[in-house]
C-alpha cells in the first residue's frame, strides 16, 4: 500500500476530482457550506516533506509538525472532506536539496495557507453547491483573504481572534463638541465590545437536538467596520458573536466577521458557524477510519 501511494505514478488529482463530484451530488444543497481548515500533525525529524517548527493549532504552540489546509463540505445531509493542500513554508520552498529528495514538483512554489484555500475553491467551487465559505480564526484574521472572497462574490462567515478591532456602526457616536470633525465611534476589541453588552442583547437559538437534549447557544450581531491587516479602515461587515455555556458554568465566546447582508437572520449565521465546527468531525473520522497521520511516507506524492 505504501509503495502504491508513495511511488507508483497514478493521478491522485483525477480521484480527488471524482470525489468532489460525488460529494456534490450526494450531499449537495444550495445553501451548503465550504469549510477551510489548516490542520497540523506533530512529526519527528526533518525529512518528511513540509515538516518544520511552525504553529500547531492542535497543541496550541509552535512545534515540529506538518500542516495541510483541508476543504470540507457541510450540508444538512452530511459532511465530508473533499480535498487538501500540503503547506510548504518559505524555508522548505527554497531548499532545492530537500525538495529534490522528497520529489516536490518544480512548479510548486511557496503559497500562503489562504492562497491554498483559494486554489481549492477555484478547482471545486463549481461542483459543490454552496452559499457560504467558513473557516477558523487563522483563515478569518486575514483581511486580504476576506477581500479576495468578496472579489469572487463569495459569502463568508469567518472566525476572527478576540483582539480584532472593530467600530460598531450601529452605536451612537460621541457628542459633537462643536469644533473640528464630528467624532466617530472608536475602535474596540471584539471581546471588549461583548463585555459591554447588556444581557438583553443576546438571543437564544436552538441549534439542533444533541445527545443530552436541545443544543442551545446565544448570539448577537451588528454592523461593523474592522481594521485591515495594514491597520486601515475596512469595508462594512457583520460581526456575529456566538456564546455557549461550558461544563464549568463559564461562557465560551466565538467571534465572526461576514459579508452577508445585515438583514440575514441571526439563526442563519449560527448555522454556518456550527457547520464550520463539523470539519473537526471530518478529521477525526479520517483518523479513525483511514489512519490520517498514521503513515510513514516522506515524499510529496505520498
Amino acid at each position: 500500500m505504501q509503495k502504491f501511494i508513495g511511488q507508483s505514478p497514478w493521478d491522485d488529482r483525477a480521484l480527488i476530482g471524482e470525489l468532489a463530484q460525488q460529494v456534490g451530488t450526494a450531499l449537495g444543497e444550495s445553501d451548503g457550506v465550504l469549510v477551510f481548515d489548516p490542520s497540523a500533525f506533530k512529526k519527528q525529524g526533518k525529512d518528511s516533506v513540509g515538516v518544520a517548527r511552525q504553529w500547531c493549532g492542535r497543541l496550541g504552540k509552535i512545534d515540529n509538525c506538518q500542516v495541510a489546509v483541508y476543504l470540507g463540505y457541510v450540508s444538512r445531509k452530511e459532511h465530508a472532506l473533499v480535498d487538501t493542500r500540503l503547506y510548504l513554508n518559505k524555508e522548505w520552498a527554497k531548499d532545492k536539496k530537500r525538495r529534490k529528495k522528497c520529489g516536490v514538483p518544480r512548479e510548486r512554489r511557496f503559497r500562503t495557507r489562504h492562497a491554498l484555500a483559494l486554489e481549492m475553491l477555484a478547482e471545486h467551487g463549481q461542483v459543490l453547491p454552496h452559499a457560504w465559505i467558513a473557516g477558523d480564526d487563522e483563515m478569518g484574521r486575514s483581511s486580504a483573504f476576506r477581500r479576495d472572497l468578496r472579489a469572487l462574490e463569495e459569502r463568508y462567515v469567518l472566525a476572527v481572534p478576540s483582539n480584532t478591532l472593530v467600530r460598531d456602526l450601529e452605536a451612537s457616536p460621541p457628542e459633537y463638541s462643536g469644533r473640528g470633525r464630528h467624532p466617530q465611534v472608536p475602535y474596540v476589541r471584539v471581546d471588549r465590545w461583548c463585555e459591554a453588552l447588556p444581557e438583553s442583547a443576546w438571543t437564544t437559538i436552538d441549534v439542533r437536538d444533541g445527545a443530552k437534549g436541545p443544543l442551545l447557544v446565544q448570539a448577537v450581531k451588528t454592523r461593523v467596520q474592522a481594521k485591515s491587516d495594514r491597520r486601515r479602515n475596512g469595508p462594512e461587515e457583520v460581526l456575529a458573536v456566538v456564546r455557549e455555556e461550558q461544563s464549568d458554568g463559564t461562557m465560551k465566546h466565538d467571534y465572526y466577521l461576514s459579508n452577508g447582508a445585515p438583514e440575514t437572520a441571526l439563526a442563519e449565521f449560527v448555522r454556518v458557524v456550527k457547520a464550520e465546527h463539523r470539519i473537526e468531525e471530518c478529521l477525526e473520522r479520517a483518523k479513525s477510519e483511514a489512519g490520517l497521520a498514521q503513515y510513514q511516507v516522506r515524499n510529496w506524492r505520498g
